[in-house]
């Protein structure tokens, strides 16, 4: 992947499994949140599918579209785009009927001093989203921070283990799952919760918070010292291949990679890629924010992306200069304060 076309043709590579599920799914699929870090790809990713099945579903792009050029780049997918608001009445009125919904928005950098403003996107608006396609399939996206932090010793949390939130970011994300529940018994509407940890591309995520450390030659610090990964193109299959796992209850699914990243060893692979020295700072705890993805692999297979190619390709990437979101995932945070 040298250029941003390669890394957009290979995000929306459309899987055989995800093929056979897209051409199973009936109707059309309303993404709300489309023009988020994930969004784009998989609005891609869903159209090519889509296309690939014949199945003639539409996909509908619904966002705020405050980046310039990211409504013209869905409708070129060939995505229908609604440029609206979904926290209004009206903007979330404008939205089409639909009887699949991905939910991908969320809020979570700028919590600390705006708590109030958190809860409102991630808990009160989730229930508004639930009653308006009350009856609908909903895949809604949520986080491994529900879980806090456990011994790396034990694998990761899963999903029947009782959930742990630390701080305001993670606690909205646990009322988002909990209101999604309430709505989903109360109107019948069957719904897949995801809880993600953490995507990554050559632009952004885990793998580029640290590359670009080794390129500014600052220290990497180790004392978050693992963490999961997972490939977006893999992530964006999942979730749309979820919709057809909705259920009441909610469906829920740890969305990671199997592999427990070690943040050292990634950091002296990068450097070896990239030709450079890494500092390596702190010692790593015991604890670490990390997700058991058994149950994903069993039902959706492996990523076609093995964890070594996404390192030097993610190494070559920022080395070479190619562009970056600007987006940290602050991953090292311990106290779940963002």
């Amino acid at each position: 992947m040298k250029t941003v076309d390669d890394l957009e043709a290979a995000l929306a590579t459309v899987s055989p499994g995800l093929l056979a599920d897209i051409a199973r799914l009936e109707g059309d699929i309303v993404v709300l949140g489309a023009a988020g870090k994930l969004g784009p790809s998989l609005v891609n990713l869903a159209c090519r599918a889509i296309e690939q099945a014949g199945t003639g579903a539409r996909v509908y792009a619904v966002s705020r579209f405050g980046t310039p050029g990211s409504a013209e780049e869905m409708a070129a997918y060939g995505a229908e785009v609604i440029k609206t608001d979904i926290s209004t009445d009206e903007g979330l009125a404008s939205v089409p009927d639909a009887p699949n919904v991905i939910f991908l928005v969320g809020a979570k950098f700028g919590t600390d001093g705006n708590e109030h403003g958190t809860w409102a996107t991630n808990t009160y608006l989730p229930g508004r989203v639930a009653e308006r396609f009350a009856g609908s399939r909903i895949a809604a996206l949520s986080t491994g921070n529900v879980y806090h932090l456990s011994k790396v010793s034990d694998g990761g949390s899963i999903e029947t283990d009782i959930p742990n939130p630390a701080g305001d970011y993670a606690m909205s994300c646990l009322g988002r799952e909990r209101i999604f529940t309430h709505f989903a018994h109360r109107d019948n509407t069957p719904m897949s919760i995801i809880r993600l940890n953490y995507a990554v591309e050559m632009r952004y995520g885990v793998l580029v918070d640290i590359a670009t450390k080794i390129k500014s030659g600052t220290p990497v610090d180790v004392t978050m010292g693992f963490a999961n990964i997972v490939w977006q193109g893999y992530c964006n299959e999942v979730i749309i291949r979820s919709l057809l796992h909705a259920d009441v209850p909610p469906f829920l699914l740890n969305l990671t990679g199997p592999e427990t990243l070690s943040i050292r060893r990634t950091a002296q692979k990068m450097a070896a890629a990239m030709g450079a020295e890494v500092e390596i700072v702190g010692e790593e705890s015991d604890t670490a924010l990390l997700s058991d993805s058994s149950k994903c692999m069993s039902l959706f297979g492996y990523p076609d992306k093995a964890l070594d190619e996404l390192i030097t390709a993610t190494a070559e990437w920022v080395k070479g200069d190619g562009p970056l979101l600007d987006k940290p995932t602050h991953f090292q945070t311990r106290d779940g304060k963002f």
